[in-house]
C-alpha cells in the first residue's frame, strides 16, 4: 500500500491543480478514499459538500465572504440580550428597560432567549457526549473563538449559559424508532466520563465549538431545529477540518464545518423530519428501499428476516439518518463518508452498504433467532470498513 499512496496523492494534486476541478474525475478519486496527507481529505470534502466552487480562482474570495458572514451569526446569535457592550456606550440599565425577561411580547429577546435555552439544553446533553471513546472532543482547541472569550467582550460562553440556566433539561423525546435508540451499545458513555475537567478562562474544548455549530444551526433552520443525531452528523465533519495539517484552514474550522454540516442537512434533512417519514422522500422509504435491494440481492437472506419479522427501523433507520457514524469508530466512519460524499446519485450508494453489511453477516443471520440477530444488526460485530465498500461496490456493479 505504500507504494500507492504517493501516486494516489499525485492523481488527487493533478485534478485539485486544474483552474477548474474536473468533478467527474475528483468523485472516482475520493470513491475509493481520500488521503489525509496535505489537507487533501479536507479540501475534497470542501468540494464534494459543494462549498468550495469548482473555479479555483473563486476560492479564497468566497472563503472569506463566508466566514466573515460565520462571525456574523456568532454576532448576531450568542451575544446575550441584557448583557450590553460597554464599548458601545449603552448603560445595562438602558437595554433592560426596553426589554426584561418578564417581558410578555413574544418578540421580546428574553423570551427568545428561554426558548432558545431549551434546545441548547439538549444540544448541550449531546454534544458532551460526543465519540466518548476519544479524547479530541474534550480537548482545548487550538483557535478559541476570540469574538466570545476575548475578555474585553462581556458575552456568556453557551457552557456558562448552561450552567447558569435554571431550567430543568428535558429529555426531549425525539426517538421514532420504535425499538433502538438512537445511540448504539457502543457508544454508551461510561459514568467517569460524565464529570469533565473544566478547562481555564480563555480555552474552550473541541465540543463546545461543535456545540455553538449546532445552535447556530438551530436558530436560522427553526422549521427543523435540532434533533437529536446531529451532533453525530456534525462530529466527524467538524473533526476532520479540525485536524487538517493546513493551519489557516484548521484556524476557520468551525465557519467551514458549520457551511458544509448545512449544505449536508439540506440533502439529508427529510431524514430528521418525522411529519415526512411516509413520504417519498422519507425514512421510512429508504429503509424499505433497503430490504427491496436486499431481495434483489439475497432472496433468502431477505425472506428469512422477513419472518423473523426484523423490520428495518429496527437498526437501519439509524444506520441510515446517521449515516453509519454510529456503527464504526470515527476513522472508519470518515473513510465511509470519502465514498458517500462521492456518490454522484447522493446517498444511494449508503443503501448499497446498508446491504454489504447485511450479506455480509448472513450465515450468522440465517442461523440465528429473533434476539441473537437483532443483537448482530444493533452491535454491528464487522470492523473492516474496507471489505464491506468493497463488497458494496460489487453490489453496485452486479446491478
Amino acid at each position: 500500500a505504500r507504494g500507492v499512496a504517493p501516486l494516489r496523492i499525485a492523481d488527487f494534486q493533478e485534478v485539485l491543480g486544474e483552474p477548474t476541478v474536473a468533478l467527474t474525475k475528483l468523485r472516482e478519486l475520493c470513491f475509493s478514499g481520500i488521503p489525509f496527507d496535505g489537507g487533501l481529505r479536507c479540501l475534497c470534502w470542501k468540494i464534494l459538500l459543494n462549498y468550495l466552487p469548482l473555479e479555483k480562482a473563486l476560492w479564497s474570495s468566497l472563503l472569506k465572504k463566508q466566514r466573515d458572514l460565520y462571525s456574523q451569526f456568532l454576532k448576531e446569535m450568542i451575544i446575550q440580550p441584557g448583557i450590553a457592550k460597554a464599548n458601545l456606550g449603552v448603560s445595562r440599565e438602558d437595554v433592560t428597560l426596553e426589554d426584561h425577561p418578564l417581558n410578555p411580547n413574544p418578540d421580546s429577546r428574553w423570551n427568545t432567549y428561554f426558548k432558545d435555552n431549551e434546545v441548547l439544553l439538549q444540544i448541550d446533553k449531546d454534544v458532551r457526549r460526543l465519540y466518548p471513546d476519544m479524547a479530541f472532543f474534550q480537548r482545548p482547541t487550538d483557535y478559541p473563538c476570540l469574538l466570545i472569550l476575548d475578555p474585553q467582550n462581556e458575552f456568556e460562553t453557551l457552557r456558562r449559559r448552561v450552567e447558569q440556566t435554571t431550567l430543568k433539561s428535558q429529555t426531549v423525546a425525539r426517538n421514532r424508532s420504535g425499538v433502538t435508540n438512537v445511540s448504539s451499545p457502543l457508544k454508551t458513555t461510561p459514568s467517569s466520563l460524565n464529570e469533565y475537567e473544566v478547562l481555564p478562562n480563555g480555552c474552550e474544548a473541541h465540543w463546545e465549538v461543535v456545540e455553538r455549530i449546532l445552535f447556530i444551526y438551530a436558530k436560522l433552520n427553526p422549521g427543523i431545529a435540532y434533533v437529536q443525531g446531529m451532533n453525530e452528523i456534525v462530529g466527524p465533519l467538524y473533526y476532520t477540518f479540525a485536524t487538517d495539517p493546513n493551519s489557516e484552514w484548521k484556524e476557520h474550522a468551525e465557519a467551514d464545518t458549520f457551511f458544509c454540516f448545512t449544505n449536508l442537512m439540506s440533502e439529508i434533512r427529510d431524514n430528521f423530519i418525522k411529519s415526512l417519514d411516509d413520504s417519498q422522500c422519507g425514512i421510512t422509504y429508504k429503509m424499505e428501499k433497503v430490504y427491496s435491494t436486499l431481495k434483489e440481492k439475497d432472496v433468502e437472506l431477505y425472506l428469512k428476516l422477513q419472518e423473523q419479522n426484523i423490520k428495518p427501523q429496527f437498526f437501519a433507520f439509524r444506520w441510515l439518518t446517521l449515516l453509519l457514524s454510529q456503527e464504526f469508530l470515527l476513522p472508519d466512519v470518515i473513510r465511509i463518508w470519502d465514498s458517500l460524499f462521492a456518490d454522484d446519485k447522493r446517498f444511494d450508494f449508503l443503501l448499497l452498504v446498508c446491504c454489504a453489511m447485511l450479506t455480509l453477516i448472513r450465515d450468522q443471520l440465517l442461523e440465528g433467532d429473533f434476539t441473537l440477530n437483532m443483537r448482530l444488526l444493533q452491535d454491528y460485530p464487522i470492523s473492516d470498513v474496507h471489505l464491506i465498500l468493497k463488497k458494496a461496490k460489487e453490489l453496485q456493479d452486479s446491478k
